[in-house]
């Protein structure tokens, strides 16, 4: 069953990707006491999501987090660092990138997709999220294929 509005997010393991390495973190503390822009991508560095996805949120972080957002968090279905490295590349200070290396989030979720036949396995629907410690304020999945509903720009509608 696919995680609604109103409902609290699942505690599972994910990992943060750092400077330093990667330190592992439970998506219930994580979460906990802070209002958060949450965006999901099927994979770093492929072509949707480094072309536009992980863009509009380094072009609008400065405006979410005039809207209240504390914290804007990426997460994939990638090590923490693959995900470290995609920040670096063409990410921002202002992202936070959660690596579900092993799916268990997405899938808890029930935002999980096969990407088998692309090669890619298991993976995360694209997808973005307001969560309000850790409760899910606004949710906006996308269609296969599709990019908008899980925008910057649409989150910053939903503000």
């Amino acid at each position: 069953m696919t995680i609604q509005v109103g409902d609290r997010l699942p505690d599972v393991q994910l990992t943060l990707a750092t400077p330093e390495g990667p330190v592992p973190v439970k998506s219930g503390d994580y979460f906990a006491g802070k209002r958060v822009a949450l965006f999901a991508v099927p994979g770093a560095y492929t072509p949707p999501c480094s072309a536009k996805h992980l863009p509009s949120y380094v072009e609008q972080a400065a405006e979410l987090k005039a809207k209240g957002i504390d914290e804007i968090v990426a997460t994939s279905v990638n090590d923490a660092f693959v995900m470290g490295a995609w920040n670096k590349d063409q990410g921002s200070e202002d992202i936070t990138m959660l690596a579900d290396g092993n799916g268990e989030f997405a899938k808890s979720l029930g935002l999980e997709m096969d990407g088998s036949k692309f090669g890619m396995g298991q993976r995360s629907q694209r997808y973005s999220m307001i969560v309000n410690d850790g409760v899910v304020e606004q949710l906006n999945v996308e269609a296969p294929g599709e990019y908008q509903a899980s925008s910057a720009e649409t989150l910053l509608g939903q503000l």
